[in-house]
């Protein structure tokens, strides 16, 4: 059973608001002002190596502990960096197309949170390889990561875990279920580890495995997202005063998964008396119709 603390209509792609949005013009104003910077480096006469040692690597992950230690901002900032053309429009492409679902199932207070969780969990995963597989350690003192392909594979992964028949592409035969395309993806991934980019297929899969964790934890009515919306929240009110309001929070969402192809439903509990019963008459009266539904299929 998943619960969203706030209420709130589907949000449009362009609507305020929106944390896919917002993420997607964070990546993208990062990548075009670290390209503007590297086209100047490069019209001046400056190799990509001088603009990658001198620049570039200060804001991506080493592999090396002893680095970290002294750039530990390059944990969180490393997963916003992009250098290469393809690599940030293939993760803009998928954070879009599996971003969009889950905050369509899920409210617009999970998608932020899943996205740094994975990429923390990638950088973990990514600098314990180097450091104890002995394949990894001729790579080690110069190896770094850079990239938002670990926290959009764990929304990827958790969007399938919460709703692995939900179809995308219709027009291909009906459509394609999430859970096809992510198996595809976590294969491939694992298949790479002894490739020229094995330390960020491992990341990849650490962003997959918190992506799938977080889900589980939320079904059991654990939700890690809590402390950074707090957190947010404080942030945002601290810089805008005109933000605070006394009243209460319109209600609940809880989402209940039925065992059926893409069929989320959402209750809204209200602040009321007897608004419990009649929710879980709601309920009631939905189960009961998708059973009937059922027998006559």
């Amino acid at each position: 059973m998943l619960r969203e603390n706030r209420y709130k209509k589907p949000l449009m792609l362009g609507q305020d608001g929106n944390s896919l949005v917002l993420l997607m013009v964070i990546l993208a104003v990062i990548f075009c002002i670290f390209k503007f910077i590297y086209v100047a480096y490069r019209l001046s006469g400056l190799s990509e190596e001088h603009f990658l040692t001198t620049l570039f690597n200060w804001f991506s992950l080493p592999a090396d502990p002893v680095k970290i230690l002294a750039k530990p901002w390059t944990i969180i900032t490393y997963m916003f960096m992009h250098h290469g053309v393809w690599h940030f429009l293939g993760n803009i492409l998928w954070l879009w197309a599996f971003g969009y679902i889950l905050q369509d199932l899920m409210g617009n207070r999970k998608l932020i949170p899943i996205f740094l969780y994975g990429g923390f969990a990638g950088a973990f995963l990514y600098v314990l390889s180097y450091n104890i597989f002995p394949f990894f350690a001729p790579a080690l003192p110069l190896s770094t990561l850079h990239g938002a392909s670990a926290g959009v594979m764990a929304i990827a992964i958790a969007t399938t875990t919460l709703a692995p028949g939900y179809r995308i592409f219709p027009m291909i035969n009906g459509g394609i279920p999430l859970w096809v395309l992510t198996i595809i993806f976590v294969v491939i991934d694992f298949a790479s580890i002894p490739g020229e980019n094995g330390g960020g297929s491992i990341a990849h899969l650490g962003g997959a495995a918190i992506g799938f964790i977080f889900v589980k934890q939320l079904n059991k009515g654990k939700d890690w997202s809590t402390w950074m919306n707090k957190f947010f929240d404080w942030s945002t009110n601290l810089f805008n005063p005109e933000k605070r309001s006394g009243r209460k929070p319109p209600g609940k969402i809880i989402f209940i998964i039925l065992k059926a192809p893409s069929r989320i439903r959402k209750y809204r509990m209200l602040h009321k008396k007897g608004s419990m019963k009649s929710w879980i008459k709601s309920i009631k009266r939905d189960i009961a119709s998708l059973q009937k539904r059922r027998k006559k299929f």
